[in-house]
């Protein structure tokens, strides 16, 4: 996961990045693990360190330059230990340095923010989730937070099956449909996830949140207000680079 940005409201954000004075109220963390995935794929275990968040909360980590991206926390908020999902992109300076970190070191950590809440704040309405790449781990941290609470499916869209983190898991939780758009399977629909939104039942009182590649999110938008959909009811967040 590279940066991310919220359609909605944000602080100040440059080139598409959020930028974080690495001045602030940070705090270190000791590394845990690195479960490695694939070449450009991996998850960040740190300790949590008493650090309060909700599910959907984003912090900034930095490399050891001072140098900060902003990750949103996959882990649940009774955890002990905080978990990333990120992409290591091909220039990307943070990504690259946090891969390569040992158990045992140590990563400054900000506040965690944000303003995304997926199930969270809406009553008893009904609720949607719908991802691609790493944009899932808000989804897999609301998981971890209010399993009682399932949502009515999640769209999750991948490039090939080995890149859908956290399936096993949420799928024992909740009705889950994967979308592979490089890798021919019988098992998933093989295509673009918005194309499962075609199965997805329109209510008025049903809220969709969206977090994942910025196109995805566009589209999603455009698909459920020409179904009606009220924008209140579409909740966004977009991870420019997965």
């Amino acid at each position: 996961m590279g940066a991310i940005v919220l359609f909605d409201s944000w602080p100040t954000v440059m080139g598409g990045f959020l930028i974080v004075n690495g001045d602030g109220a940070t705090t270190e963390h000791e590394v845990r693990k690195v479960q490695i995935l694939d070449d450009d794929l991996y998850v960040l275990h740190v300790e949590r360190g008493g650090l309060e968040f909700l599910p959907g909360d984003c912090v900034a980590l930095f490399d050891g330059a001072g140098e900060s991206r902003p990750y949103s926390i996959a882990s649940g908020n009774g955890e002990d230990t905080l978990r990333f999902l990120i992409r290591k992109l091909e220039e990307g300076e943070v990504s690259s340095w946090l891969m390569a970190r040992q158990p045992g070191d140590r990563v400054r950590v900000s506040p965690p923010f944000g303003w995304f809440r997926p199930g969270q704040d809406i009553g008893d309405a009904p609720f949607v989730f719908v991802a691609t790449g790493t944009g899932v781990a808000p989804f897999l941290s609301y998981h971890h937070s209010f399993a009682a609470r399932p949502p009515q499916q999640i769209l999750y869209g991948i490039r090939q099956r080995c890149y859908a983190i956290g399936f096993d898991e949420i799928a024992g939780w909740c009705p889950v449909r994967l979308a592979i758009s490089r890798e021919a399977t019988e098992a998933h629909h093989e295509g673009r996830v918005t194309d499962l939104l075609e199965g997805v039942p329109v209510d008025p009182e049903t809220h969709f949140y969206l977090c994942g590649h910025e196109s995805m999110i566009r589209e999603a938008t455009d698909w459920l207000q020409a179904r009606g959909v009220d924008l209140l009811n579409i909740h966004r967040e977009v991870f420019f680079h997965e």
